[in-house]
């Protein structure tokens, strides 16, 4: 089944690196960031991940968790967490999801119902499971990029989106093309100009339907 932006994101039971969750439960009333990997000890995948952990005060500063998943068991995970580490120069604190039933990667709609794993499977046997998911607290999807597996993330562009998600969510607005903190955003056109008079105080007419204004503060 789909997952769409807005849905409800799946609730499970899993394996860990840190022990089992309940994925819902994990996420409580916080934003949360689901990673996905094709295998563990795969190149760009390890990188990824030491993107992820030397980020850690940024995801702390936007109150939100970072988790993984891969397909492969909690014991290669453990492992393959020593080579993160190696990578990123720092710890690597956040849990890592242990997929090798497919279960996960099923549920979120990286791969299709009758997947498998064959023996002597390489990644390109799961090769789709190369997702960054952002949930909100409310459990429903807010965001989802899917990346080939030559191709590494850009972990400026999930911190930005996060900003983005969590900007529009507070203040009741939404971002334009390529805006970064600080920067003007856009009136929803469901708001009248009276409305956002009050609201926002001054604001730019560009378009009768694109309106701009700074957030106070």
């Amino acid at each position: 089944m789909a997952l769409r932006i807005n849905d409800t994101v799946p609730d499970f039971t899993a394996e860990t690196d840190h022990g089992t969750i309940s994925f819902h439960d994990f996420i409580g009333d916080s934003w949360t960031i689901l990673f996905s990997h094709p295998k563990d000890f795969t190149p760009v995948c390890t990188t990824e991940f030491g993107a992820v952990a030397r980020l850690k005060d940024e995801w702390d500063k936007r109150g939100t968790k970072v988790i993984g998943v891969s397909v492969d068991g909690v014991e290669d995970h453990k492992k393959w967490k020593t080579d993160i580490e190696k990578v990123a120069g720092t710890g690597a604190g956040f849990p890592i999801i242990a997929d090798d039933g497919l279960e996960v990667s099923k549920a979120f709609d990286m791969l299709p119902a009758e997947a498998y794993l064959p023996d002597g499977r390489t990644p390109n046997d799961s090769a789709t499971v190369r997702a960054v998911f952002i949930i909100g607290p409310d459990k429903k999807l807010k965001l989802s990029m899917t990346y080939p597996m030559n191709v590494g993330r850009n972990f400026a562009e999930v911190l930005r989106a996060l900003d983005g998600l969590q900007t529009a969510a507070r203040e009741g607005v939404a971002t334009p093309a390529d805006w970064q903190v600080g920067q003007d955003v856009v009136i929803p056109t469901a708001v009248s100009d009276a409305d956002a008079k009050e609201k926002f105080g001054d604001f730019t007419t560009v378009l009768p339907y694109l309106r701009m204004t700074k957030l106070k503060g």
